[in-house]
């Protein structure tokens, strides 16, 4: 079935008079996106923040009629604000796909550092003597694809893992984590708030053919307390800020920590709060997102 899609072009203060008027044109579903690449992160509790420059979608059946839907809302448009000018109107056919098919022939095999390769689990390795992840993300966050998922990668291609044990904190697909194990680290765990993040990692370390015992996962109030030679953490800026005196319990004296998951201007605080306890190096960034790395002081 194929889809008629119309977007406009507001502000966040015409957000709900131009929900009630496509709702009440008939739409199936209505969205908002960004217009113009400004992220939100971390709203306050409660809140359902909106960028300056929002598109609003509705989603109608294709058999609606599109003048007449255009017509109501004009006139809608001119019956709320009779004064301001008729904002950006696109309508377009929306064909219908099957989405999780049409991803999964465009994620393709990529290469992180020298040595690490991350394929999809449906395609074959492009070379089988790398070190080859192989992937399903399901539900979980984590495919590579990501500027944060891969600075973390990138750097963990160039450690020396051997007999490592790595903690990979907020692991989602396990990416990292198994990443690390498939590197020489002999041993990992992953922790996350999500139970199908723990899920998809169990079922990614069976993908890898790994040892169930080689990466267990733990919800953060039942994990270990024992420290790592090496943590990963690939969250937001605001828990790393929160957790960090949980995170930085969790390195040994001499360990090294990887953070990713912020943006270059939270680099600041991020490196303000661990410098506390780590000596840091030069941050990296990657299209406007940067990663924090470090070893412990004794």
């Amino acid at each position: 079935m194929a889809w008629l899609q119309i977007k406009i072009q507001i502000t966040p203060e015409r957000s709900e008079p131009y929900e009630d008027l496509l709702l009440s044109a008939g739409c199936a579903a209505v969205t908002f996106e960004d217009s113009e690449d400004q992220p939100i992160f971390e709203p306050d509790l409660g809140t359902t923040p909106l960028w300056s420059n929002t598109t609003i979608t509705g989603l109608f059946s294709a058999e609606h009629n599109l003048e007449e839907t255009l017509e109501q809302i004009k006139q809608g448009h001119y019956t709320l604000f009779p004064d301001q000018t008729l904002p950006q109107i696109k309508a377009e056919i929306l064909e219908d796909k099957d989405w999780e098919r049409e991803w999964m022939e465009n994620y393709h095999p990529m290469q992180f550092g020298k040595r690490l390769w991350v394929c999809p689990s449906w395609r074959e390795a492009p070379e089988p003597e790398a070190v080859n992840l192989m992937l399903d993300p399901g539900l979980a966050f984590g495919t590579g694809t990501h500027p944060t998922t891969a600075l973390c990668l990138e750097w963990l291609d160039a450690q020396k893992l051997d007999d490592h044990y790595i903690i990979d904190y907020g692991c989602g697909s396990g990416i990292l984590g198994i990443a690390a194990l498939l590197l020489g680290a002999k041993q990992a765990i992953g922790i996350d708030i999500d139970p199908q993040a723990l899920q998809a990692t169990k079922d990614n370390l069976q993908r890898n053919k790994l040892s169930s015992d080689s990466l267990e996962v733990f919800m953060p109030e039942d994990q270990p307390s024992e420290q790592a030679d090496t943590l990963v953490a690939n969250i937001l800026a605001g828990p790393l800020v929160q957790l960090a005196p949980t995170i930085q319990s969790l390195v040994k004296p001499g360990g090294k920590l990887c953070l990713s998951g912020l943006l270059a201007n939270q680099g600041e605080e991020i490196c303000e709060t661990y410098s506390a306890w780590f000596d840091l190096e030069p941050i990296s960034i990657k299209e406007g997102w940067i990663r924090v790395t470090g070893t412990k002081r004794a």
